[in-house]
């Protein structure tokens, strides 16, 4: 049974002159004590006037510092609230917010700000380590999101708008050379953010659930600003954990969950789906979705999307209450997806092509001019993946471009082979990529996680953190070591079975895990390099 809604509730496309600064003051006069962010282990809460109040006192902070306008604010923050406190004060007083991954080196600041050409000033609530020579530096005060040194009292009534937008910049990944550094203007991001949630339905009485990193886009488009859009609240958490998730989330009453494939495929594959009533939907990006994967997850709503940097975090998404399309990734919003062939020749519904977008969330450039093959004269972007458009619309993913497996002149894409591997229930998750081989050119080669044992999963979750340690070490090693191998030909013989031949991996590896983004993606050109060097 779900929750009453108010149908008055939603209004994500209210104008909002002046932009995020307006929007941050409109949600403070209007409903002031409603809770806008949650700590998902504790009882901290962080309402519209409490960012109204912080948001003020950050712009105050910047003038006397000496910030420009659109300066680079390096946001070097662990804390969820605060972090989410200083990005959008940044970007509200016109500033260019610079997320930082906390879980980096000390020295990612200045790797950033290199990158950038320089920066203005670094926010960090680690300072004594993030520092950068010559650049002015700020702590944040991590209970209140407020700087360390303002008390509540000692912040301006008001502080003037900034003469031009803020934006934000993210760097895309570098794995095939230099990153590519992606600026998203505050117009781009609010944008987005209300097409999620008119596309989601989101009101003021939704409470979102978000346990993935703030400084990627996913997190801050479709976490942080589509529930300020909405006036909703989000409960922020640091990190995924298994154990006791949906009762988490049934405590704290949410009603949708942000979250990414590798986080369904454990909750599918490890335990009881015990969703809580009052949950609407789960919201699966930043990679695809398997079908098993998908099939697993039974009867939870699940809105699928497809997005990248350079889109805000959202290209497509599949329709609320819509019956499940395998293989699908949703229709487009708020933009427009054209299949191309090789030459640049657009091609009819149901082919399959290079993938290229359009629309007022797409960015127009990377910063420094950098890749501008990827944009045409017409502003369409090459996005790299590679699917089809069907006649109604809905867009299906065959892969990335550039891991497409060609062995001798036949083309394997990875996600049909691994969708086979993942049929067995004992595989958590599959990754299969490119070997070279010097008659074919390339071979498949598959790595797989196998479902840990009951103490194993225990011990990783910290329910019994000794579970492990406690069972004999030979006997664990000859047990593991048996059932991988056991693992290694039933999954041979299902490829057997299932695949053509041309497509079957040459080896299937067990490995404990794969290299991984922050936000739990597997870092596929790693995972080549492994490949390469067995």
């Amino acid at each position: 049974m779900q929750p009453d809604r108010d149908p008055e509730a939603r209004d994500p496309d209210a104008p909002t002159p002046g932009g995020l600064r307006a929007l941050i003051r409109q949600r403070a006069a209007e409903d002031p004590d409603r809770v806008y962010l949650e700590d998902a282990r504790s009882d901290r809460v962080l309402r519209h006037r409490d960012l109204e109040t912080a948001v003020t006192a950050w712009s105050s902070t910047f003038d006397v510092i000496g910030v420009p306008d659109s300066g680079a604010v390096l946001v070097d923050v662990g804390d969820p609230i605060a972090f989410a406190v200083v990005h959008l004060a940044a970007v509200a007083s016109g500033r260019r917010a610079v997320p930082v991954d906390t879980g980096q080196p000390t020295t990612e600041p200045a790797r950033l700000a290199d990158l950038l050409g320089g920066a203005s000033i670094v926010v960090s609530d680690r300072l004594e380590d993030a520092t950068i020579p010559g650049t002015p530096a700020a702590r944040v005060d991590p209970a209140t999101g407020l700087p360390s040194d303002v008390r509540d009292g000692d912040v301006p009534t008001e502080t003037p708008d900034a003469p031009g937008e803020g934006s934000v910049v993210l760097f895309t990944s570098g794995s095939t050379g230099t990153p590519k550094g992606v600026e998203l203007p505050e117009s781009q991001l609010l944008f987005v953010a209300r097409a999620v949630a008119e596309h989601n339905g989101l009101t003021r009485d939704d409470r979102g659930f978000n346990s993935l990193p703030l400084f990627h886009v996913n997190a801050e488009v479709v976490g942080l600003l589509s529930t300020l859009v909405a006036g909703a609240t989000l409960v922020l958490d640091r990190r995924f954990r298994r154990t006791g998730f949906w009762e988490l989330l049934a405590d704290r009453r949410v009603t949708w969950l942000n979250a990414v494939p590798a986080i369904l495929a454990v909750l599918a594959k490890t335990g009881p789906l015990d969703v809580p009533e009052g949950l609407r939907f789960v919201r699966s990006a930043s990679a695809p979705l398997p079908d098993p994967v998908r099939a697993a997850l039974g009867d939870v709503p699940l809105v699928v999307s497809w997005g990248m940097t350079e889109g805000a975090s959202q290209i497509t998404a599949t329709p609320l209450g819509a019956p499940a399309r395998v293989g699908t990734v949703g229709v487009p919003v708020g933009c427009s997806v054209q299949v191309r062939d090789e030459d640049g020749t657009v091609l009819p519904a149901g082919a399959t092509g290079a993938l290229w977008v359009r629309g007022p969330g797409i960015v127009r450039s990377y910063l420094h001019g950098r890749a501008a093959e990827r944009f045409d004269a017409e502003g369409w972007l090459a996005t790299g993946d590679v699917g089809s458009v069907a006649e109604d619309g809905w867009v299906s993913l065959a892969g990335r471009s550039d891991d497409v497996i060609n062995r001798g002149g036949e083309k394997v894409w990875p996600a049909e082979v691994e969708d086979v591997l993942l049929g067995d229930p004992r595989v958590l998750e599959a990754v299969v990529v490119a070997r070279p081989d010097d008659v074919l050119g390339s071979v498949p080669v598959a790595y797989v996680i196998q479902q840990p044992r009951d103490d194993d999963r225990d011990a990783a979750d910290g329910r019994d953190p000794h579970a492990a340690a406690d069972r004999d070490a030979a006997r664990a090693a000859a047990e593991a070591a048996a059932d991988a191998a056991a693992l290694v030909a039933d999954l041979t013989a299902r490829a057997e079975r299932s695949l053509t031949r041309f497509r079957r991996p040459v080896e299937i590896i067990v490995v404990p895990d794969l290299p991984r983004a922050p936000t739990g993606k597997v870092q596929r050109a790693r995972v080549r390099g492994m490949a390469e060097t067995p």
